[in-house]
């Protein structure tokens, strides 16, 4: 394995999350939480360029892990999950209470992947499927955190 090959399975595994043997993904998305409150600092557009910037990295790294296993969308990559918090937590309020409903709005939507998740997932190849059907339900997660944050519940 190359040097390029150990980065994009840090990066891809999420330093790690990603090999935890139970409930991998949700792992991620809890390991991305750091990353979240440090981007946070810098305001809303710090973490929409975070999330821009994951989303290009995970591309390239989940699609070098899943050609380097030979599995079409490997487990262990959960870097979809950091990428897609973070554009879920993007229109988060400054508050503990909005951090736990987006991480939970989030799970749910990358479970349920509504459109245009499950068709980014079954059409789009390699890490492009990987990672955007996970932006797609951080989108989901976004629209409910603002909607609840325009009608005062969080």
């Amino acid at each position: 394995m190359t040097a390029r090959d150990r980065v994009a399975f840090a990066l891809a595994t999420w330093f790690g999350c990603g090999y935890v043997p139970y409930a991998p993904g949700t792992a991620g998305t809890l390991g991305a939480i750091p990353l979240y409150l440090a981007l946070r600092e810098g305001g809303t557009i710090a973490v929409v360029a975070g999330a821009i910037a994951i989303t290009a990295i995970g591309v390239w790294a989940a699609g070098t892990v899943a050609r380097r296993t030979a599995t079409k969308d490997p487990q262990i990559v959960v870097i979809d999950e950091v990428a897609g918090v973070l554009w879920t937590l993007s229109v988060a309020p400054r508050s503990a209470i909005a951090i736990v409903i987006g991480v939970v709005m989030f799970r749910v939507f990358d479970q349920l992947k509504p459109w245009p998740a499950n068709r980014a997932e079954r059409d789009l190849p390699g890490g492009l499927g990987i990672v955007l059907d996970d932006v797609a339900a951080g989108a989901w997660g976004a629209a409910v955190l603002a909607l609840l944050r325009w009608r005062g519940a969080i």
